[in-house]
């Protein structure tokens, strides 16, 4: 079989697949990890900052190794880490005497391959053949909604058929999807986005105001994204109080569909927007949406109010991506990795902050508080108040976004 780069796109898809699957797979288990092992919230959300934090790491790292190696040697490396942290993930807690080690074992394992695709996979795509590059960059970004989609659906079915007690199977069976990528990335041709030596250094991207002013949105493009979908599983259930198949479904579901169908539309239809008005009108959207989640009084509508969450912030990620490709055409691998490295920072402290927050008004509690946001009790205002405080990442996104349209 003759592989071309239409085999190296669908690779890629499969790439962001991979990502949403080890990113979202575990946070339907929250509430099953808690109850099984005895965690509290804080340490539940520092099992998501650890996977964004080591992310962070990788993405430092990758500056320096992906080049060097090449990325189709990175893809391999990337989703057979990917596939080992998805087996331990099922395998680990249930042998090791302590069950959290054990979980987050397979966090830092997940979190070393989830960071390497987030490296390679959008410069991959960035170097093939053709034009419209911010409508293929949002279609190829859409791939990880629609993974989510997946997981989120058949997780659903699997709990259902199978029972909550049979979940140590579950990771294990999805593994097979990165074992499979890698198998893929061997054979499939590759490019070189923008060679080293031609490469802008990052010490001169890193002085220029306009690329801090990139970094500061990728930052809170991540942390708008994971903030509500990290915990709108739990949120629903512990929250809200509806059932996890409902949760799963009205929540990270919900919000996936609707970010896919952002990212998709735009992908198709990208070329006849202006980037950064729509990017503007997604962040006052996303605002409003958080509101709707935490000051609702009824439960449907807050969880309408999530999903409206992901349609918002469908183009947040790779509209800045795009704006930067734009912006430094010769910012090659070492500008992503570093855009990718400031996305999981928002993606370590969207979720970090909502958790902290969270923690704290639940122990500590006030009628203030209680008397404003609805709830049976203070897990529920607690959760409301966390999510109220990441609404600070949407207005910085506006604000930034039109500073950015003046500057150039």
């Amino acid at each position: 079989m003759k592989y071309t780069y239409k085999h190296t796109l669908y690779a890629s898809y499969v790439g962001y697949i991979t990502q949403a699957i080890i990113n979202n797979l575990s946070p339907l288990l929250f509430v099953t990890f808690q109850r099984e092992f005895n965690l509290s919230l804080e340490l539940i959300g520092l099992l998501i900052s650890l996977n964004f934090g080591t992310q962070i790491l990788v993405d430092l790292a990758a500056v320096r190794f992906v080049d060097k190696i090449g990325y189709r040697k990175s893809a391999v490396i990337a989703h057979s880490a990917s596939a080992l942290g998805l087996i331990s993930l099922g395998i680990l807690p249930n042998v090791l005497s302590s069950p959290y080690m054990g979980l987050v074992i397979a966090v830092l394992l997940n979190s070393i391959g989830g960071g390497i695709i987030e490296v390679i996979i959008s410069p991959i795509v960035e170097s093939l053949p053709g034009d419209e590059k911010a409508a293929a960059m949002s279609l190829l970004h859409s791939f990880y909604c629609w993974g989510v989609v997946l997981v989120v659906v058949l997780s659903t079915i699997y709990f259902n058929i199978a029972g909550m007690h049979n979940w140590i199977y579950l990771p294990v069976l999805w593994a097979l999807v990165p074992l499979l990528n890698a198998f893929f990335f061997t054979k499939v041709p590759l490019r070189t986005l923008v060679e080293s030596h031609e490469q802008i250094p990052l010490r001169k991207l890193f002085s220029a105001r306009v690329f801090l002013l990139l970094f500061l949105l990728m930052i809170c493009a991540g942390a708008a994204e994971q903030a509500m979908i990290q915990w709108s599983s739990l949120f629903a259930e512990l929250g809200l109080g509806v059932s996890k198949t409902m949760g799963d479904l009205l929540g990270p579901c919900a919000f996936s569909v609707l970010m896919g169908i952002s990212r998709t539309y735009f992908g198709t239809r990208g070329g006849r927007f202006n980037l950064r008005k729509a990017l503007i009108l997604s962040g006052v959207l996303c605002t409003a949406s958080y509101l709707m989640v935490v000051f609702s009084p009824i439960p449907l509508m807050s969880l309408i109010g999530c999903a409206l969450v992901g349609l918002s912030v469908g183009i947040f990620w790779p509209g800045v991506f795009s704006l930067s490709a734009e912006t430094y055409p010769r910012g090659g691998t070492a500008m992503f990795a570093i855009l990718a490295l400031a996305g999981d920072v928002g993606c370590s402290a969207g979720p970090g902050l909502v958790g902290v927050v969270s923690n704290q008004i639940q122990n500590r509690g006030t009628g203030f508080l209680s008397a404003i946001l609805k709830g049976a009790d203070m897990t529920q205002v607690g959760l409301k108040t966390g999510l109220l405080a990441a609404i600070i990442f949407p207005l910085i996104l506006i604000t930034g976004v039109r500073v950015l349209r003046k500057k150039t």
